[in-house]
């Protein structure tokens, strides 16, 4: 099913620059090997799923959720009842040998024993050494003396670990939890406090459409499997329901964590498919009936040979059609470079759209080697390694006052985004316009990304999100737009010369395909920009900065 399933081919499949592919493989490498060590209580196993982390660390910041959720195992353990010296043995083992491993990858640093997302794994090896120390006073004490001195115990260390925690996160010495992470425990936390982090398309939470399209079959399979796991609980099986129940809340809150989802559907889905099977394949009889065996007959389940077949047919034809979908959604959605597009024509022919590339070898062969471009982070990488042209933001930009400048230059009038483009340095600007072909996350579509970044630090206090509205609360492109969001930075960008150009039969000209609309704002021409080159399907629009002096005249 893992082989197959869409959930993982998106961010496996070849040709993907992304390492994920590689961290997913470690990360359940490194679990195969903790429920070794946790059935087995060897160091050997305990050791080999150690280095197992070490390679999953040094291959993705995802690390947390494994370096999280096997202390989590280990607690749950604990509160039912099922800590032993097997467990006390795997999980010091692999914290201790792994803490020290992770610690040498570069940017992982002094991280395990200095930020809030590693002390649930800190402390529930403290836990290990109490439950084991406890363990060892019951053998030694009778029932009375033993509970006076545990809660004795209990109370003072506990005391002790919420003042000493306190005082570190107080004093800095452990930082706090990041912005992403907070996203993940409170959904709103981003989209009210960090705009930049909600703005990024896979942060935002999953659709109910997405579950069906990434796992088809998995979706009804999965409750299946994780039933079985409760109807016959033991070590290994608590953790797979640990797996499965965290990541499908994680992979809700944010979608690009459906690919830590996707290989625990396959296995609890697996399981569900094979207890199903191997439930009604005992009732399925192969062999030649006779006349007396038809008259000897169970009277409780006379039919029980033809339900057998029927189910088993049911499961086989819906693990034929789970393997024709993922095959199909790998083809069509997951298959294509995201730097070329491609679309149906009427006629169903395949359309592409090389515009990317266009624009990039035309900055390449064109622009000045020192030049600066200004662009919305999400093209940066892209710029930098295909036009070889130095870029104010791009995916890895974490600097929210710098980001939020590019979209206060964006969301200002001309006048005020010139200020800041000269603040920046800037010598070409490049913007990403749908309305021709009708491809959809285009700039405009992310622009409100862009004002509610750029209001989000002191020095963009003046730009409002509201002011972008209609007075009805609408964000419209057309007459009945706002004349901030009319006379904008990247509307005239976008829409420059394009009130001239008929999109569709029987629309008039300057007909945006992507927001269904007219624009509103046709007969303008810039003053502090000018059109340097836009590619065939107007897909990518590059601007020169005009060099003007301080009466606002061009220099000659």
């Amino acid at each position: 099913m893992i082989a197959v399933v869409p959930g993982y081919i998106s961010r496996s499949v070849a040709g993907s620059y992304d390492n994920e592919g590689i961290a997913i493989f470690c990360m359940l490498l490194t679990y195969y090997m903790w429920i070794k060590a946790v059935k087995t209580g060897s160091i050997y196993w305990a050791a080999k799923c150690a280095l197992a982390y070490f390679y999953m660390v040094s291959s993705w910041g995802g690390y947390v959720f494994l370096i999280n959720l096997i202390p989590l195992h280990v607690l749950v353990l604990m509160l039912t009842g099922r800590f032993s010296h097997r467990i006390y043995v795997a999980y010091c083992t692999v914290y201790c040998l792994g803490t020290i491993l992770s610690m040498q990858i570069s940017f992982v640093g002094f991280q395990p024993v200095l930020s809030s997302e590693h002390m649930a794994a800190f402390g529930v090896f403290g836990l290990c050494q109490i439950h084991a120390f406890v363990d060892y006073l019951r053998s030694k004490l009778n029932p009375q003396q033993f509970e006076v001195l545990f809660r004795s115990v209990i109370s003072l260390v506990g005391f002790v670990l919420l003042t000493v925690g306190a005082l570190l996160m107080l004093t800095g010495k452990i930082s706090p939890w990041t912005g992403r992470f907070y996203s993940l425990l409170d959904p709103s936390y981003a989209k009210n406090n960090i705009p930049i982090i909600a703005s990024v398309s896979e942060h935002q939470p999953t659709t109910w459409s997405s579950y069906y399209f990434d796992l088809q079959l998995l979706v009804f399979m999965f409750p299946v499997g994780l039933y079985y796991c409760f109807s016959n609980l033991s070590d290994a099986r608590i953790f797979i329901i640990m797996y499965g129940v965290t990541s499908m809340y994680f992979s809700a809150v944010m979608v690009r964590l459906m690919l830590v989802l996707a290989p625990v559907m396959c296995i609890l889905s697996g399981i569900g498919v094979s207890q199903v099977l191997s439930t009604y394949m005992k009732n399925l009889d192969i062999s030649r009936p006779d006349k007396k065996s038809k008259k000897q007959q169970d009277s409780t389940y006379p039919i029980k040979n033809e339900v057998a077949s029927g189910m088993i047919l049911v499961m086989a034809f819906f693990l034929i059609t789970y393997t024709f979908h993922s095959t199909w959604v790998t083809s069509e959605a997951y298959s294509s470079p995201s730097i070329v597009l491609s679309a149906r024509g009427g006629d169903g022919s395949r359309i592409i759209f090389d515009d990317f590339r266009e624009a990039y070898y035309w900055l390449r062969h064109n622009t000045p080697e020192d030049a600066k471009v200004m662009s919305w982070w999400d093209y940066g990488y892209q710029i930098t390694a295909m036009a070889n042209r130095t870029i104010l933001v791009d995916n890895n930009t974490w600097n929210n006052t710098h980001i939020s400048r590019v979209g206060q230059a964006m969301a200002s009038t001309e006048e005020k985004a010139y200020e800041i483009m000269r603040e920046l340095d800037v010598s070409y600007v490049l913007v990403i316009f749908g309305g021709l072909t009708g491809y959809s996350s285009d700039d405009i579509n992310k622009f409100l990304w862009m004002v509610r970044i750029g209001g989000s630090t002191d020095t963009g206090r003046h730009i409002k999100e509201h002011d972008y509205y209609t007075p009805t609360g609408e964000f419209r492109v057309d007459r009945e737009g706002s004349p901030v969001l009319l006379n904008c930075l990247m509307y005239k960008m976008c829409y420059y010369r394009f009130g001239q150009v008929y999109t569709e039969a029987k629309r008039p000209p300057g007909f945006d395909r992507v927001r269904n609309a007219e624009i509103g704002n046709k007969d303008f021409e810039l003053d502090v920009l000018e059109e340097a080159y836009t590619t065939e399907h107007w897909l990518v629009r590059i601007y020169k900065v005009k060099d003007l002096d301080n009466r606002g005249l061009s220099r000659t």
